[in-house]
């Protein structure tokens, strides 16, 4: 009975024993949670397209020619033509500011003085709708010195048709004693020669008010004025304040008639609102 006692302590100091044994030793660590491994998403099948689109074609627009302009609309037949073998139907003159003369098939229009014009008008007959051209060949003219056919003329109230011989057209009014006033230009072109000698042909077409003008058949510009109705045809030379001479022939004389009526706008009548009164009571 005696080594009951003798147990308990040698079974106590074995635990204590053992306790201390397991606090001195290293903790170990909880293992940690596997990372989980990205996986690759399966590429996508590619589709088959059994009907691929086209490219579409893009319509171009269809572009409608535009008409020709008529710049000379209506011609007819020839009314008449002047070769210039016969002065009969010309004025002629010789003075100190110059002379007028026709012969060797043209009439010439020489001017001796500065700031002077000499004209010669042809007789007959009278015009009124026509087309007419003839030929210029500036013999002697220079910057401001000036020729060219006179039209629709009844004594000394004309039109002019004018080049310089600075390369500019334009059209200008002359009444009686008057100096010339300019309707039209002055405006460069290219058919008018710069000077001399040259040659040009100068065309008038005109109807009614309405009035077109050419050189070498080429169309210049358009100017519409109801001053001169008719009148008859002529030829002109002007020299500058600055010059002291200038020299012009003119030749082949052609006119012919003109059928035609300038479209004029249709004016759409509007009816004017007729107001009307409110009564109040």
């Amino acid at each position: 009975m005696e080594s009951k006692p003798r147990l308990a302590p040698i079974l106590s100091l074995t635990i204590i024993i053992f306790l201390a044994l397991s606090a001195c030793a290293p903790m170990r660590s909880a293992p940690l949670p596997a990372t989980a491994t990205a996986t690759s998403a399966p590429s996508p099948t590619a589709t088959v397209q059994w009907f691929p689109p086209t490219a579409t074609l893009t319509p171009q627009p269809i572009l409608i020619p535009s008409a020709t302009p008529i710049y000379l609309p209506g011609l007819g037949d020839e009314i008449f033509s002047d070769n210039f073998t016969s002065a009969a139907f010309w004025n002629v003159a010789e003075s100190d500011a110059g002379s007028v003369s026709v012969s060797r098939e043209r009439i010439t229009v020489a001017v001796k003085a500065a700031d002077t014009s000499l004209f010669s008008l042809r007789s007959q007959p009278l015009l009124g709708d026509f087309y007419a051209e003839i030929n210029a060949h500036p013999a002697l003219c220079r910057g401001g010195d000036s020729y060219g056919l006179i039209f629709r003329a009844n004594g000394l109230d004309s039109y002019r048709y004018v080049l310089a011989c600075n390369g500019t057209v334009r059209l200008e009014l002359k009444k009686a004693y008057n100096r010339p006033r300019v309707l039209a230009g002055p405006a460069p072109s290219g058919d008018a020669p710069p000077g001399s000698p040259g040659d040009v042909r100068l065309g008038v077409w005109a109807v009614g008010a309405e009035m077109r003008f050419f050189l070498n058949g080429r169309y210049q510009f358009t100017l519409t004025d109801s001053s001169f109705g008719a009148g008859t045809l002529g030829v002109f030379v002007q020299s500058a304040a600055s010059s002291s001479a200038a020299t012009v022939t003119f030749s082949d004389l052609v006119v012919q008639s003109v059928s035609y009526v300038s479209p004029t706008p249709t004016m759409t009548p509007s009816k004017t609102p007729i107001p009307t009164s409110t009564l109040s009571e």
